[in-house]
């Protein structure tokens, strides 16, 4: 891995800025400022751990230059006014004893700005906008609308920039540059994009002036060329700048181009910026595409932007966006960028530069790009990371080490139980790790067969969990005997949900499936009990030709983990949040007609906002028919039948049913253990379905006070 990450490991300059690699924290906007702006202990706490991790740059995002003006989030960080030096200043010094810089982005929210439409304050743009039908709040639940700013009714006043505000925000920028300087940091990156004030006069979409400030693309620009003037007047030229852009705008023909892009970085690079950071934006009304620009859900979505826009410029070009770090080193070898920016991989795990350097690639917790922390933002919530619990609690100090050292089993080998397991470990407890199967992964097995990255977690996990002095002991049921025996001082009790059959009327026929019947199938578990279930798959499989012989239940199972081919052509889903709708997605994407009912008015639940806004759309694009508001479901010969929204009965064909809902918290043993006199803690879906970020958050919570 040290030579396939070579070139990310080497040392880089931006202007007079000496870095000791190419990887950076990208500026992320997470909510962790004090409420009145300043860069307290939370957000300082963040930012150090990112530096104690490797990273040879940190960049402090979307730094408000009119807070609370512009604002867009309502713990933002503020650097408008000298008040905000000291906290600045201590952040920087957090990060400077770690031998990583940091780097203030210059921000104004402008169409964006949600703190100025809540306040009541005029929202500055650069002309009266055109607006498009949002499906936004479409793919919201009903308990989200409430805590999403764009979906309040908010009396909001647009109100067309003047010159004389022009040039108010230009000194506005100039004056937070100076304050960069005076806190001790070292550099600044005027933000350029994502919609914000200076992106909407580079848009030919938002830009629909008839002065100097609009029409050609020259005067588009004008506004950013101004604000780069005025940062070096202030700031000198030997003080780090440079400026992040829009690449493209996704889904809006008329927005900015690809070709526009390329101008104004050339343009930017003459008014005197030392790099230039490329992202993207997209069409806000759509939500699929909220994963598609600057947070990309497709790997590598911006590196033909930034290698084209980094063939008509002399300096170092940064980009980010879900870029793998042996991918971005074979891109940096080649020419086609120079310096990596990294977000949800650094939640997921801030030491990830560090493990890279030590050629311990093995322990980098994955991101699973599930969209947790980005969809906080969303909902006007601080960040935080569904398989990083330590992720903006870092105040917290949840891994100190244990004041006295006990002898703990941990049962159940999901998700939760390694969790628990390796952070009691890490604290300098003895553990004992039991699970009844003789596999580790849970339902995180069946998990990552429908959604390929969770499988990166599951095999982190186990590893981790194998490398530390634990006690694995498989197809061991936790007995009070054998607990006894162990002479356990604590039980954390991880045996995850049950997942039983509702009552259905017909649920019981043999080509319907419940939860635990997939589950089980999958990891090849009571393949006795499920042997007429199976029989029926050898006979369609014997029918293909794809199973002969005395093994073929074995074959039916490995094949099923590895294609689901067993099952037939027309599926019906029975339940539509997480579960049901990454599995509708598995097999539409192998052929399926696929069919999801779901008895409430919104699916998805389960799925964070921004994943949830792009599934729904790519199941439509592939075919499958979601179907909301279903009721009164029942399962007859190969036929489901429902009541629909109005009343009427509807029938669907079937050559297989799965049934993805009935899980619930089954905290039956740890009550019998309690009754038996062990100290108990439960966590996971045994105390209540809350999937991975449950799991992972309350192993952690759990693991902290035992």
């Amino acid at each position: 891995m040290l030579d396939n990450c070579n070139y990310l490991l080497q040392p880089g300059r931006i202007g007079t800025l000496t870095l000791k690699n190419r990887m950076f924290v990208t500026a992320m906007g997470v909510n962790l400022a004090e409420p009145d702006g300043h860069c307290g202990e939370q957000i300082r706490a963040f930012h150090e751990e990112h530096a104690k991790g490797g990273a040879a740059l940190i960049t402090l995002g979307v730094a408000g230059v009119a807070w609370p003006h512009g604002g867009n989030q309502p713990r933002q960080v503020a650097i408008s006014d000298d008040r905000f030096i000291p906290g600045l200043k201590a952040l920087a010094d957090a990060v400077h004893k770690h031998d990583a810089k940091v780097v203030a982005q210059l921000h104004f929210g402008g169409l964006v700005g949600v703190e100025d439409m809540k306040a009541g304050r005029p929202v500055w743009i650069p002309s009266m906008p055109v607006f498009k039908q949002s499906d936004l709040e479409a793919g919201m639940l009903k308990e989200e609308i409430p805590r999403s700013a764009t979906s309040q009714k908010l009396d909001v006043k647009l109100h067309p920039m003047t010159h004389d505000d022009i040039a108010s925000l230009v000194a506005q920028f100039a004056q937070a540059a100076r304050r960069v300087c005076e806190a001790g940091m070292d550099g600044l990156e005027i933000h350029g994009g994502h919609g914000y004030i200076i992106s909407e006069f580079l848009s030919p979409l938002t830009n629909q002036r008839d002065d100097e400030y609009g029409g050609s693309l020259e005067n588009r620009a004008r506004l950013l060329l101004e604000v780069i003037e005025a940062v070096r007047t202030e700031v000198g030229r030997g003080f780090p700048v440079w400026c992040k852009l829009d690449s493209e705008e996704f889904g809006q023909p008329d927005g900015i181009s690809l070709e526009d892009a390329k101008a104004v970085a050339q343009m930017a690079e003459q008014a005197g910026v030392d790099a230039i950071t490329v992202s993207a934006y997209h069409d806000t009304s759509r939500g699929a595409l909220h994963s598609e620009s600057n947070i990309p859900h497709t790997p590598e979505r911006l590196v033909a932007n930034a290698t084209a826009i980094k063939q008509g410029l002399s300096i170092p070009v940064i980009t980010s966006g879900r870029i793998e770090p042996e991918a971005a080193s074979k891109h940096i070898g080649q020419g086609h960028f120079d310096f990596l920016g990294m977000g949800r991989k650094l939640l997921a795990d801030p030491h990830l530069p560090r493990k890279l350097a030590e050629q311990r690639p093995q322990d980098i917790r994955p991101c699973v790009y599930c969209y947790c922390c980005v969809s906080q933002i969303y909902l006007e919530s601080p960040v935080k990371c569904a398989v990083n619990p330590d992720t903006a609690a870092e105040t917290e100090d949840l891994m100190a080490p244990a004041t006295s050292v006990k002898c703990i089993a941990v049962v159940g080998g999901g998700p939760g139980g390694m969790e628990a397991a390796r952070r009691l470990t890490l604290r300098g407890h003895d553990v004992t790790l039991l699970e009844k199967s003789g596999v580790l992964g849970g339902t995180l097995q069946f998990a990552s067969i429908a959604y390929e990255p969770n499988g990166k977690l599951l095999d982190w996990l186990k590893r981790q969990v194998r490398t530390l002095p634990i006690a694995i002991h498989l197809n061991t049921e936790a007995t009070p005997e054998v607990l006894r025996r162990l002479q356990v001082d604590v039980v954390v009790v991880a045996t995850g949900a049950r997942r039983e059959m509702p009552e259905i009327p017909g649920a019981d026929r043999p080509f319907v499936f419940s939860g635990d019947e997939m589950r089980a199938m999958v990891l090849g578990e009571k393949l006795q009990s499920l042997r007429s279930k199976l029989n029926g798959f050898s006979r369609f499989m014997l029918a293909a030709g794809a199973v002969t012989g005395a093994s073929r239940h074995r074959q039916l199972v490995n094949i099923a983990t590895r294609h689901w081919l067993p099952l037939g052509q027309r599926i019906v889903i029975v339940g539509g949040e997480l579960v049901g709708l990454e599995l509708a997605e598995y097999l539409a994407h192998r052929g399926k007609q696929v069919v999801v009912l779901e008895q409430s008015s919104r699916p998805g639940a389960g799925l964070y906002l921004v994943r949830r806004l792009r599934l729904l759309e790519e199941l439509r694009e592939s075919g499958v028919t979601l179907i909301s508001k279903a009721a009164e479901i029942t399962i007859g010969d190969h036929k489901v039948a429902y009541r629909n929204y109005r009343g009427q009965i509807r029938q669907l064909g079937a050559d297989h049913v799965v049934v993805a809902q009935g899980a619930q918290g089954n905290l039956a043993l740890a009550e019998a253990l309690q009754v038996q006199g062990f100290d108990v803690h439960a966590v996971g879906d045994c105390s209540g379905v809350t999937y991975i970020e449950g799991a992972m958050h309350e192993a952690a919570r759990v693991a902290a006070i035992v």
